[in-house]
């Protein structure tokens, strides 16, 4: 039998096991900075699927290995979640992990426990298989990316010195092959006024007018945004997500204010033509130029103590259709599922800022589940998403053997 066919049917064999796994993960919560129980439990289910290496990086990642050939290929998967939110939303225990009505239920279920449930898998087929290939193929879950999205692979790249030559983001993608994203950052402004009694408000100059004048000009700005030239990634977008205003007392007119903003950053947009634009538009609507517009870092300690830091600035990245690593996921899903795949994008970011926006390593996105799942009350994702995503990660590996860049 070919090796695809072995593959497809040893993750359909596989396929109760990878939604326990999913179950287990699920029922183990583990938010941002705090994913220490899950990645212990992800280290001994790699070591019990047989992983030729399993260790834990300073920063709290969990990555694996099979095979030891000179090239390198790292599928990756997050493994923290955002919270519950409010709890009346729910229909069920969030941290159940109840398999019903052939679907995983949970926090994480699709975004994104569920990828690392596939990888996992993956790994145990290719051991099965004797897996002796060109690839070393690495199983990467990753700490702290709803926080930070790419900061755990900026310290694997840049601290741990670890490059790999190709990355599969198992993100949710419904099972289609995704080749890119638009970038985010965020943008802090600082708006000042002049303080003086409520009564008399004439007298100060008020922060909060300065505010809102600004929040409208933000508006603005998101409405003038433009696509990018090929239409693929589509068109930047900045929104203010928070506003904060203060002055001495409550009968008194503020004299500070900070406007928080989401920018997304479409192809050919970066930080600086980002906080420039800010800058011109919020400049005109409230008529001078004292006022900062920054990038803000994030600076929150993981669950090893090590403290690692970068600004809030996640690039754009893209491959296109034609590349080999596209066509070689295309041609996997092709040999294991006798039909075409969609070809598309992510609308939401992926650590993928990291190894392609900012390392430029090829990378594509194939995972189970829906990105509409994502930190959505009755989060779900469906068994046969996880078979799927099992067979397309083991067969990979085959099909990009002999393609060079």
């Amino acid at each position: 039998m070919a090796i695809s066919g072995q593959i497809r049917n040893r993750a359909h064999e596989l396929r109760d096991y990878t939604a326990k796994n999913l179950s287990k993960l699920i029922q183990m919560k583990s938010y941002s900075s705090q994913e220490e129980n899950v990645c212990r439990l992800i280290v001994d289910l790699c070591k019990e699927a047989g992983f030729d290496e399993v260790k834990v990086d300073r920063l709290g990642s969990v990555v694996g290995r099979v095979g030891y050939g000179p090239r390198t290929i790292a599928f990756d998967a997050h493994i923290d979640t955002v919270e519950v939110g409010n709890s009346a939303n729910w229909t069920f225990d969030p941290f159940s992990g109840e398999i019903r009505d052939d679907l995983v239920l949970g926090r994480g279920a699709s975004d994104q426990k569920g990828g690392a449930a596939s990888m996992i898998t993956a790994g145990k087929i290719l051991k099965e298989l004797n897996y002796d290939g060109e690839f070393s193929v690495f199983f990467t879950f990753t700490v702290m990316e709803e926080d930070c999205d790419g900061m755990c692979w900026k310290y694997l790249i840049e601290e741990e010195n670890f490059k790999p030559d190709f990355v599969v983001s198992t993100e949710p993608t419904s099972c289609r092959i995704y080749r890119g994203h638009r970038g985010r950052m965020e943008i802090r402004i600082i708006l000042k006024g002049i303080s003086c009694h409520g009564s008399a408000p004439e007298r100060g100059v008020s922060a909060a007018y300065k505010a809102a004048r600004a929040a409208l000009a933000i508006e603005k700005l998101n409405e003038d945004l433009q696509p990018d030239d090929d239409h693929f990634l589509g068109k930047g977008t900045i929104t203010v997500s928070q506003i904060q205003v203060s002055g001495p007392s409550q009968c008194a007119v503020a004299d500070y204010a900070m406007l928080y903003c989401d920018r997304r950053l479409t192809w050919g947009e970066d930080a600086d033509l980002a906080i420039s634009q800010v800058r011109q538009y919020v400049s005109e609507a409230i008529g001078d130029n004292d006022f900062t517009v920054e990038m803000p870092d994030y600076e929150k300690v993981g669950w090893t103590r090590k403290p690692y830091s970068q600004e809030l600035y996640f690039p754009t990245w893209k491959i296109e259709r034609n590349h080999p690593l596209v066509e070689a996921g295309v041609d996997a899903y092709e040999e294991l599922f006798e039909s075409e795949p969609t070809v598309d994008k992510w609308t939401f970011s992926t650590n993928c800022v990291a190894t392609t926006g900012r390392h430029k390593i090829p990378a594509i996105g194939f995972g189970p589940g829906d990105e509409d799942q994502a930190h959505a009350p009755n989060e779900i994702t469906r068994v046969q998403d996880l078979e799927i995503c099992s067979a397309f990660y083991a067969l990979l590996p085959y099909k990009l053997a002999g393609k060079n860049l």
